[in-house]
């Protein structure tokens, strides 16, 4: 597999500062967007700690077995999940720790929607609701799941998906990293295949760009545009948060 990705953030069009957080790591394949939340200092600092938490946590594992990317197998049988699990609750509590010891960061946290790809395999760990797509052979999939009030209601059939567009709490998260000391981490294993685009993403894009029109910028934009032109066009309406985009291309 021959694996290829940009990635890009923008403060936007409403906000005075950026408190979102990404990585693009292609010699460990790590691919991270963290959306951090907790006021002028907080948030962006959350984001921080956790990606920066997230890289040193995969790279000493690597470190100390350095076949861990290569050795490849069944999906289930990887240790690369529970590594990459491991990784995002060790920054849970460094940020938990990091709020505690300053009030000016009380109550910060993080969405985290992390991608590691090794071979054809690749795990992701997600909360909050920043998003990882999977567009294939003409079709795009959400594989995390958000967590958040808006989708809550939506589940329980309380909203309509147009209501659930539209609605003030769509900025409730249910959970996030950091804001407890520890968080329960949703884990997902793919199997790529050439073709593929993987696309991470914050809300600020997903809340006002369509899974259908991330389609088909990651499909027909090449790959050195797209999150640039993903970002435009949620400038373009409105751009009322931060907006983070990381576009990987499989071939």
């Amino acid at each position: 597999m021959n694996i290829a990705a940009r990635g890009q953030t923008d403060v936007g069009r409403k906000r005075d500062h950026n408190e979102d957080s990404f990585l693009v790591d292609e010699d460990l394949g790590l691919y991270l967007v963290a959306d951090g939340m907790g006021g002028h200092a907080g948030g962006g600092t959350a984001s921080r700690i956790a990606v920066q938490t997230i890289r040193a946590s995969l790279q000493t594992a690597r470190e100390a077995d350095p076949e861990l990317f290569s050795r490849l197998g069944a999906l289930e049988e990887s240790p690369l999940r529970e590594v990459l699990r491991e990784a995002v609750e060790t920054a849970c509590q460094r940020i938990y720790q990091a709020a505690q010891s300053d009030p000016s960061l009380a109550g910060m946290g993080t969405t985290v929607t992390a991608a590691v790809l090794a071979g054809s395999n690749t795990f992701v760990a997600h909360v909050g609701d920043s998003r990882c797509y999977i567009a294939r052979k003409g079709h795009i999939y959400q594989v995390s799941e958000d967590h958040s009030l808006v989708n809550e209601q939506l589940k329980a059939g309380a909203i309509t998906p147009e209501e659930a567009r539209n609605s003030r709490f769509k900025n409730i998260i249910t959970r996030s990293v950091g804001f407890e000391a520890d968080v329960t981490v949703d884990m997902m294993g793919l199997e790529l295949e050439p073709g593929d685009r993987l696309v991470i993403c914050c809300d600020g894009l997903s809340n006002l760009v369509d899974d259908e029109e991330i389609l088909e910028i990651v499909t027909q934009i090449p790959l050195e545009a797209a999150p640039e032109r993903l970002i435009e066009l949620a400038n373009d309406r409105g751009g009322d948060d931060n907006i983070t985009a990381i576009v990987i291309q499989v071939s």
